[in-house]
């Protein structure tokens, strides 16, 4: 099986840990000379912090472990594409490569723009698409089910 295939299932399956406890189904991985060293999912709902998300958990972990905020020769593995913060962290910690499944649908993720631009005197490479469906299915199940959720909880307050 290829790497980036293994690692980016490692990632979905912190994403379902981070569904069963009611977050959005995001999880991440780094990963370094072939060995998973760090892993996060979302869990904003639990904290109420806006900065909870799977990448920053990954790569804040990755940072104790290795006694360090740099991580070159380390790769993210995420199941959405990473918003501007998570983009940020991963830039400043020097991030070798991000490898995202799911591309965030409405646009406004600017990864490949972050990644590229330098704002932290340095940048990195950016492979979407890995495990898309899968992750994408994961997502949209979530969110379809939220919404059932609320529309529900709207019909029993009319009545």
């Amino acid at each position: 099986m290829e790497d980036k295939i293994k690692f980016m299932r490692a990632a979905l399956a912190r994403a379902r840990k981070g569904l069963a406890q009611g977050e959005v189904p995001v999880g991440a991985v780094i990963v370094c000379e072939g060995k998973i060293v760090s892993s996060g999912y979302n869990r904003r709902t639990k904290t109420q912090m806006a900065s909870s998300h799977a990448e920053m958990y990954a790569i804040d972990r990755a940072c104790k472990k290795f006694g360090t905020w740099r991580l070159p020769e380390r790769d993210l593995y995420v199941t959405l594409e990473p918003c501007p913060m998570c983009m940020g962290a991963a830039l400043n910690a020097r991030v070798r490569k991000i490898y995202f499944g799911a591309y965030e649908q409405k646009g406004r993720s600017m990864t490949a723009e972050l990644a590229q631009s330098n704002l932290l005197n340095h940048t990195l490479e950016v492979e979407g698409g890995v495990l898309e469906e899968e992750c994408s299915q994961l997502l949209s199940g979530f969110f379809r089910s939220m919404r059932a959720r609320t529309k529900t909880e709207q019909e029993k307050e009319e009545e």
